[in-house]
């Protein structure tokens, strides 16, 4: 499926068996033809990656358009030795997240009225807090810990990877995973 994608769809300009790659140089030449074949063979699945990761359409729809301006403003960024999808859905996904960050959206939706609660108690974050979180306990010793610095001491992810001598990525996924067993416990 990935070389018919890539290699073997014709646009509108006619352009059957050019790949992904070639389209996006002759568009970085000012091809804008080659731009409307790369729309037509990938708006689709673009669309409904944001659909199925914001589940929000007004969103999507916003994000969907900003990606492909970012794709038009970074085309010269492009380096065709590497794959065009891929490369797309970096973009796509730095869109989305830009974009996430900018709404003020919380996608790990801890019960952070809980902390809020014993804030508003005068009650001391880093130890009192915390235990007032649904099943902390129950998690894992790096998971909990992870939890603990975001929410309790509310440290960056890349300050939580300096703490824990991990990646800002691994501390991004510990928090998630962690979510998502506290949601499981309700």
């Amino acid at each position: 499926m990935r070389e018919r994608e890539s290699s073997s769809q014709s646009g509108p300009s006619g352009q059957s068996g050019v790949s992904d790659e070639e389209l996006m140089v002759l568009y970085q030449r000012g091809d804008e033809a080659s731009f409307g074949v790369l729309y037509a063979r990938h708006s689709g699945r673009v669309y409904g990656f944001l659909m199925n990761s914001l589940r929000d359409k007004p969103m999507a729809d916003d994000v969907f358009q900003a990606t492909f301006m970012k794709l038009h403003r970074a085309r010269s960024s492009y380096d065709p030795c590497f794959p065009f999808v891929p490369w797309l859905f970096t973009v796509c996904r730095g869109v989305m997240i830009d974009s996430i960050r900018k709404a003020g959206r919380i996608h790990e939706d801890l019960d952070l009225e809980a902390v809020e609660r014993a804030q508003a108690r005068g009650q001391d974050q880093e130890q009192d807090a915390l235990p007032e979180l649904p099943n902390l306990a129950s998690l894992p010793a790096a998971q909990r810990k992870a939890v603990e610095l975001r929410y309790g001491q509310e440290l960056s992810f890349d300050e939580i990877a300096g703490r824990l001598d991990t990646s800002p990525l691994n501390v991004r996924q510990l928090v998630s995973r962690a979510i998502k067993k506290l949601r499981l416990a309700k």
